[in-house]
């Protein structure tokens, strides 16, 4: 009987290896692929509910105005934040990787929530605006999206956590520092940010 030669068990061993470590990095890059468009479907609920919220800020702040047009400085405040949000709807998901960017991201979005609270309490003054049905009906559909914006931020988070986890651990840190796989930034718990525009008539 022939003996089987040595360099080629050495050659199937090698290639035993190569398809075990490919396999495995095909398997944990997939993984990581399929984490990444998680976080980014979550980002782009999280954007659906700020843009709600953009659109319903013209009604809102017409019907208001129909009753206490000489609330100058709270219609310009919302008007500047509603502004300086505007241009930062629908932006590259870049900015996920970018933690100051993002910090700034949602100072903006927060700034804009605050600005919408003090329009919501001029109703304290004007009796008249309180019976309003147009304008109940905008506070409901206000107070609606402010509650999703806060779900679909969670959710985000939620799906950040799991990836940033994912990305960290051995030896998936490997394959996602080679695969260029970076971490994504979370919204954090601010006092502005959990406190919905109050609607209590």
């Amino acid at each position: 009987m022939k003996k089987f030669p040595k360099w080629l068990l050495a050659l199937i061993i090698v290639l035993v290896c190569i398809l075990g470590i490919g396999s495995c990095y095909s398997k944990t890059y997939n993984s990581l692929v399929t984490q990444e468009e998680n976080v980014s479907a979550q980002w782009s609920e999280v954007q659906n509910q700020y843009q709600r919220r953009m659109d319903l800020i013209p009604n809102l702040v017409s019907t208001v105005k129909g009753y206490a047009s000489h609330e100058n400085e709270v219609f310009s405040s919302v008007s500047e934040a509603r502004s300086k949000a505007g241009g930062q709807i629908n932006i590259s998901e870049d900015l996920l990787n970018d933690p100051q960017a993002f910090e700034k991201y949602q100072q903006i979005q927060d700034q804009l929530g605050s600005s919408l609270q003090r329009l919501l309490m001029i109703q304290e003054q004007y009796p008249q605006l309180k019976a309003d049905q147009h304008f109940l009906a905008l506070q409901d559909q206000l107070e609606g999206t402010e509650n999703r914006i806060t779900v679909a931020r969670q959710r985000y988070n939620q799906a950040a956590q799991r990836y940033n986890t994912t990305i960290r651990r051995f030896p998936n840190n490997f394959i996602a520092s080679l695969s260029n796989f970076d971490k994504k930034s979370y919204f954090t718990a601010t006092e502005a940010a959990q406190t919905a525009p109050q609607v209590n008539f």
